[in-house]
């Protein structure tokens, strides 16, 4: 993960940090500091809520989009066990993210 992908791009880190919430594995450290900017988020958007209801509603994502990003990581665990290699959560978020969300 470089520094570079977020130059410019305010809203990937969160977008990434959203996708690996839904998959359940968004690190203590992470879930506080999501937490903390929650006021700033709110801000931003104009929307009241969870830091994750804040962003799914400012981004105007679906309803079932928890549910797809569930879908889609077991489908690429699948994959990626039948290939012998290992997909992070992080890794896949980028991915997800980049074809998916992108800003």
């Amino acid at each position: 993960m470089s520094a570079n992908r977020y130059e410019g791009k305010p809203m990937l880190k969160f977008l990434e940090l959203y996708v690996i919430h839904c998959l359940g594995l968004l690190s203590d450290e992470d879930k506080k500091n999501m937490e903390d900017i929650t006021p700033y988020l709110a801000k931003m958007f104009g929307k009241k809520g969870t830091w994750v209801q804040i962003i799914a509603a400012g981004m105007d994502f679906p309803p079932r989009l928890p549910e797809m990003i569930q879908q889609v990581w077991q489908e690429n665990q699948v994959i990626a066990k039948q290939h012998n290699v290992t997909l992070s959560p992080q890794q896949f978020a980028e991915m997800f993210v980049d074809e998916n969300l992108g800003e």
